[in-house]
């Protein structure tokens, strides 16, 4: 991967909070649901609850789509990124817990949770591995994309 492309994906994932996941239901359709997310590299992590749907349509099938983005009032600002990918759940208890410390430093300013914080028993946390990243960039044309294959 071309470092400069990279750099781009990395500050997507750093400067938005917020992805769109795409699992598939058990009759086939898909069920897209916006969840929180950091991110430690390339590699993306969420939590659900532990029998939610998304965790069941996981457990199933592990490919997801995803959408990480943000609104913008000038058409042509429009920035995001497209990713197809696998999801596993996260087992090692060390792994699950660097994960749930992670997500409050996405969310500096927030007022503290009206709720404990769940542990890694509590919630599924899964571990997203891309597999085919499009970076659209309409700074650099309408619909522009860099696809980038792992």
């Amino acid at each position: 991967m071309d470092q400069k492309i990279r750099d781009k994906i990395l500050n997507l994932l750093s400067t938005h909070r917020i992805m769109t996941v795409a699992t598939l239901r058990p009759d086939g359709w898909p069920q897209a649901t916006t969840v929180g997310y950091v991110n430690d590299g390339l590699t993306l992590y969420f939590l659900c609850g532990l029998e939610s749907q998304k965790a069941k349509n996981l457990a199933r099938d592990n490919r997801l789509s995803l959408t990480i983005d943000h609104d913008t009032a000038d058409l042509m600002a429009i920035t995001g990124l497209s990713m197809a990918a696998h999801a596993e759940p996260v087992l090692d208890r060390a792994e699950a817990e660097k994960v749930l410390s992670m997500l409050p430093l996405k969310y500096p300013d927030a007022p503290p949770l009206p709720m404990k914080m769940p542990g890694p028993d509590e919630v599924r946390i899964f571990r997203v591995m891309p597999t085919i990243v499009s970076v659209l960039d309409y700074t650099k044309g309408f619909g522009h994309t860099d696809l980038v294959a792992y």
